[in-house]
């Protein structure tokens, strides 16, 4: 490069660049506006057989539309033209950084920007460019490497053709050489030396000098065990690929540096003993290292075939590339958990071919009905069917109802209880919302006495208990028939205000049960508690744990029971949100996201909805004890009635940390590294909602204008729930 820029700088202007040597492989690359640049370009710019192409502006373009944004440092980045002898053509490029930045952006995440940083670190050497002339330019590819040194003494021939990449214009040129200007054309700032000379004992440990990694692809055997004596001196891992049967060999001696050269494979033999056989004199060593059992049976004929009917083993192109896919795949290995172990795989296509099989048909949304069983006869088991008919969080019915002759019992069912669910006060609000209907039935049958709520040492898993008498609330009768429709409606809506009164009836609802309602309705706090409670959708699918309970509640009709959970078709997605879900289903595609704590698409259907609200309603009561829980369960309750009353949709939204009243319980729901974004969400939303220091969330309510929800929530058979222990009788 040096010497072709002497070159230019000495020619004046408008006189023709020198024709490129024949072993040329080196772009000049020019800084705009550096000393002599300017000139050089002049002159290249003058020869009409020199091509001169710009598209910078389009290269910039791109680069600023990167997600995410490109730092200002890469984007005002000096350009460079770049000149390539050989093509006699030069081009206008951005700078090294930005470069590198835009043309490997497309990587991520199969390679993500740390890894990519890592990699750019690394010197790997390629011996043998044949079969690593395709590898040495998918490594310079993927942008794996920030050194390539290639080494090999021949030149291309054309019986070379059916595997090197290369063209009938490159014949007769050193194969290095060839390799070298490929790379180039592909990234001119790749740092690439070419040892044209080949491999040998005289220059062996110079080529090994500051290299991480050694590919080694060269036919001569001798060749082969020095490399290996070299790299184990040189504490250097060693890949090769032998495109037979795809098999890739592994010898880590950076982890191990007295472990045998190829595995022991060839012990008692020295490179001595190989250098300057012939072929057919190969073969019994070839067959040793290549393990004579497992050879394609083609292969395996033709080596018998060999100075017979054929002149030496058969590589395929097709088999090269997989080779050097396969030694890209190993590079990125090397810098990612669980990391590269020595050995051979064959990864071997042939095989893979011959157990091809019809894909496993998709999970379609099968047309099934839920059909919620019918009132029952007797007023008194209505009470507790009533009961049965309460929300619950991922429809999980926490309860056992107990009817006798004088009470309705209401018991926590302890197996329902997921990681959200801290200290079980999901579980007390949905007792606390089956009471309150349990007490609408009542009063609308006359039957309703006095109810209690905890505690009852005798019995811990007892929530509450309605006596029953003989009175009514005229106000509770009111609600029933809206009781027993009551649903959850999660269609997009239309962000229409609520009235006023519709406001205070909400408010009271509340407040007859002793809780409180804070309100949000205008468009700016919708938007940011739509944000909000998002990021804390993503936290949730990351969480392991979390992640892993919130699948098991979503149910497929056709193929899961609907009887407990969330039917799939009451989350009311469109096809690309179902397409979304399957993927969002996968707990090794969660892992990745949290490894890079990215997802935030996780968030993108609460988002949407919740910015599509009327309003978001936060019920609350004060106290974390699970009587409180039980009348904010009875205040969410009246709540959903008066808003579906108001013709409004409710969708409940439980944000991780709603029953998690303190850092030691959200410390309990998420990994460590996603505490401390959880508590920002969390006392973000607390101050949005204006809550008080004693005040807790009891739910949140999404409350909006929109379309009738298509699919009611399955239940458990009433059956299932219900145990009789004495002569229910109704006084006259």
């Amino acid at each position: 490069m040096t010497g072709e820029a002497e070159q230019l700088q000495r020619t004046p202007a408008g006189t023709p660049p020198p024709a490129a040597p024949v072993e040329t492989w080196r772009p000049l690359v020019l800084v705009e506006g550096a000393d002599g640049a300017d000139d050089r370009l002049a002159a290249l710019r003058a020869d009409p057989g020199v091509t001169v192409t710009d598209r910078l502006d389009r290269q910039r373009e791109e680069l600023r539309k990167l997600r995410p944004a490109c730092p200002p440092e890469l984007l005002e980045e000096p350009p460079r033209w770049v000149y390539y002898p050989w093509r006699r053509t030069a081009v206008r490029l951005l700078g090294p950084q930005g470069f590198r930045r835009l043309r490997l952006d497309r990587n991520r995440n199969k390679i993500t920007l740390e890894e990519q940083e890592q990699l750019q670190t690394r010197s790997i050497g390629v011996v043998g460019l044949s079969v690593g002339h395709a590898i040495a330019h998918t490594l310079a590819l993927e942008g794996l490497c920030g050194h390539l040194a290639l080494a090999d003494f021949d030149h291309l021939e054309l019986s070379n053709l059916n595997r090197i990449p290369a063209t009938v214009l490159d014949l007769d040129i050193h194969k290095a050489v060839i390799a070298a200007r490929r790379v180039a054309e592909l990234d001119p700032y790749l740092d690439v030396s070419v040892w044209t000379e080949g491999i040998g004992t005289g220059n062996l440990d110079a080529f090994c000098e500051g290299l991480d990694i050694l590919v080694e692809e060269c036919d001569s055997l001798d060749v082969k065990l020095m490399v290996r004596e070299a790299a184990r001196r040189h504490r250097l891992p060693v890949l090769m690929e032998t495109s037979d049967r795809g098999l890739l060999d592994v010898e880590r001696f950076d982890l191990d540096p007295t472990r045998q050269v190829f595995h022991g494979l060839l012990d008692g033999v020295s490179a001595e003993q190989l250098r300057g056989l012939s072929t057919r004199a190969k073969a019994p060593y070839a067959l040793r290292l290549l393990e004579a059992d497992g050879l394609s049976a083609r292969m395996a004929a033709s080596m018998a075939e060999i100075d017979e009917t054929v002149t030496t083993w058969p590589q395929l192109g097709g088999d090269v590339t997989l080779g050097a896919a396969t030694i890209a795949a190993a590079v990125r290995r090397t810098v990612r958990e669980p990391g590269l172990a020595s050995g051979r795989q064959r990864i071997d296509l042939d095989e893979a071919l011959g157990g091809i099989a019809e894909p496993d048909p998709p999970k379609h949304l099968v047309d099934v009905r839920v059909e919620r069983e019918p009132l029952p006869d007797d007023p008194l088991t209505a009470l507790a069917h009533a009961a049965h008919l309460a929300p619950s969080g991922g429809n999980a019915q926490p309860w056992r109802f107990v009817l006798d002759g004088e009470r309705l019992r209401l018991h926590r069912e302890p197996r329902a209880s997921v990681t959200m669910d801290v200290a079980h006060r999901g579980s007390y609000l949905a007792l606390g919302a089956a009471l309150a209907n349990a007490r609408i039935a009542a009063s609308a049958a006359g039957v309703l006495g006095e109810a209690r709520v905890l505690p009852d040492p005798g019995d811990p898993d007892l929530a509450a208990t309605l006596e029953l008498g003989r009175g009514t609330d005229l106000d509770l009768a009111g609600l029933h028939d809206a009781m027993l429709t009551r649903h959850t409606n999660r269609q997009p809506g239309t962000p229409t205000a609520l009235d006023p009164s519709d406001r205070t009836a909400l408010a009271e609802a509340a407040e007859r049960e002793g809780c409180g309602l804070r309100l949000l309705d205008e468009a700016d706090t919708i938007t940011r508690c739509a944000e909000l409670l998002a990021e804390s959708d993503r936290l949730r699918y990351l969480s392991p744990w979390l992640h892993a309970e919130m699948m098991r509640e979503v149910r497929w009709p056709g193929h899961d029971d609907l009887a407990r959970g969330i039917d799939v078709r009451t989350l009311e997605l469109d096809a690309t949100e179902l397409a979304k879900l399957d993927v969002a289903r996968r707990g090794d595609v969660m892992r990745h996201l949290a490894d890079w704590d990215a997802g935030t698409a996780l968030g993108e259907v609460t988002r949407d909805r919740v910015g599509t609200s009327s309003a978001v309603a936060a019920v609350t009561i004060r106290g974390d004890d699970p009587a409180s829980y039980v009348r904010g369960g009875a205040a969410v309750e009246r709540v959903w009635i008066a808003a579906e009353q108001a013709g409004l949709a409710v969708q409940p939204v439980s944000p991780i940390f709603l029953y998690a009243t303190n850092e030691d319980e959200r410390a309990e729901l998420v990994p460590d590294r996603f505490l401390d974004p959880l508590t920002a969400v969390a006392r973000r939303l607390r101050a949005l909602l204006a809550l008080e220091e004693d005040e807790q969330f009891a739910l949140l309510l999404r409350l909006s204008h929109a379309p009738a929800a298509t699919t009611p929530s399955g239940r458990r058979p009433f059956s299932e729930v219900i145990e009789r222990t004495g002569v229910v009788e109704l006084a006259t």
